[in-house]
């Protein structure tokens, strides 16, 4: 083991960026320890003490590792989730996304058109349509919001006015310019941004209660409190990010399998659990394979997860398709339910919507995406109005201590 460097007091003021009578100052209040070199005459510094010190000097004074956030936004309160003080159970059965959206972001509970612009519609259809077949949804929606932000000259204005008509623009077309797989019109009078994403998720032709339930999905979706993506949708407006990027930036951290896309593994269990016919086999192979069964409990929501119960009783005025996958997917339901005491969160719920509803695995994450998108600005409306830059965590070193060359060590 290599013996830990000695410096003198003037390297040690110098590595401190301080006098040496602060150093000795720094011994004399027992901060830092020294020792005699053989004549006694001159002080030593181990240089491993020297850096600790050097570095909770500067912990001391660095913006705290977590600043505060203080949001009006989502209250979680025992099991009930609310938007501004309304709960979202009853928002997702009586009001629209856009309605919701609106509230989210003024407080004012109204619904207001999310209208596509044309221009930037073509324009991210054809910045997308090169992408091959394999291309995911969210895919298509970071370089859609990306191509947008390229042709607004305006996008640095972060004015309340100018946020909120940037979102009702940006989310029209996120919507419009994926590519469409149902026939249809994409504006239905009570919920018009959920019609026209259901032609972007689905081959079916929608019954009224599906077009309700993919609403209610997107209303329960809109915000969640400081999850992942919104820290990370905050942290670029903190900088005074453009809306854009504040989108961006929420897409982004929300790409991983544990945050918006956990519903695909979802997904993935519950169609092998009716190709197979084998509800119970199944969950036996995630078991054994994984040790965990996805889409089933909730830190937040012991009792629960209010959002998945609001959709899945909503799921069940959609059409019966004829198939078997209701009962696999009440059969799971209820097996993990029996077993662990675990109720289904909400990836597990819009995993089950879109399987009923013939979606791919990819469409609850695209779900999430467009809803989410709604929070990701409310939440940087507030920041716009809060100190900027401020988050600043310190790291704490914890690798190689560096050789001072100058003494030539």
């Amino acid at each position: 083991m290599t013996e830990d460097r000695r410096l003198t007091t003037e390297e040690v003021a110098r590595r401190l960026g301080v006098k040496k009578e602060t150093v000795y100052a720094y011994v004399s209040r027992g901060l830092l320890s020294s020792h005699r070199n053989g004549d006694g005459k001159e002080s030593l510094f181990a240089e491993s003490d020297v850096l600790a010190f050097a570095a909770g000097r500067r912990r001391s004074r660095a913006v705290p590792d977590a600043p505060a956030i203080s949001t009006g936004i989502t209250l979680i309160a025992g099991d009930t989730l609310f938007y501004r003080g309304h709960d979202v159970r009853v928002l997702a059965r009586t009001e629209s996304y856009e309605a919701v959206a609106t509230l989210l972001w003024t407080g004012e509970l109204r619904h207001v058109p999310v209208p596509p612009d044309d221009e930037l519609r073509l324009l991210a259809t054809a910045v997308t349509g090169p992408l091959p077949p394999s291309a995911r949804l969210t895919d298509r929606l970071r370089l859609i919001v990306a191509a947008a932000a390229a042709a607004d000259r305006l996008r640095f204005d972060t004015t309340d006015a100018a946020v909120v008509a940037t979102g009702r623009t940006m989310l029209g077309t996120m919507v419009a310019a994926l590519p469409v797989r149902a026939p249809g019109i994409d504006r239905a009078p009570e919920f018009p941004l959920a019609t026209a994403l259901w032609r972007r998720l689905s081959t079916v032709e929608p019954a009224p209660a599906g077009i309700a339930a993919l609403n209610a999905a997107l209303v329960l979706l809109a915000d969640h409190d400081i999850a992942a993506s919104t820290l990370a949708a905050r942290v670029a407006a903190s900088t005074r990010a453009h809306p854009y990027a504040v989108v961006g930036a929420g897409l982004a951290a929300m790409d991983g399998p544990l945050h918006g896309g956990a519903s695909g593994l979802v997904h993935g269990m519950l169609a092998e659990a009716v190709r197979s016919g084998d509800p119970i086999g199944t969950i036996s192979d995630r078991l054994r394979g994984d040790g965990w069964v996805p889409g089933f409990g909730h830190p937040l929501y012991p009792a629960g997860d209010p959002r998945a119960a609001t959709l899945l009783e909503l799921l069940r005025a959609v059409p019966d398709d004829g198939t078997s996958t209701r009962e696999v997917i009440a059969e799971v339901t209820t097996t993990v339910a029996r077993r662990s005491g675990n109720a289904p969160n909400m990836d597990f719920a819009i995993a089950a919507f879109a399987l009923v509803n013939q979606m791919d695995a990819e469409a609850g994450e695209a779900m999430f995406a467009v809803a989410r998108t709604a929070g990701w600005l409310a939440h940087a409306l507030e920041e716009y109005g809060d100190q900027p830059s401020r988050f600043r965590p310190s790291g704490r070193y914890a690798g190689r201590l560096p050789r001072d060359t100058r003494s030539g060590g």
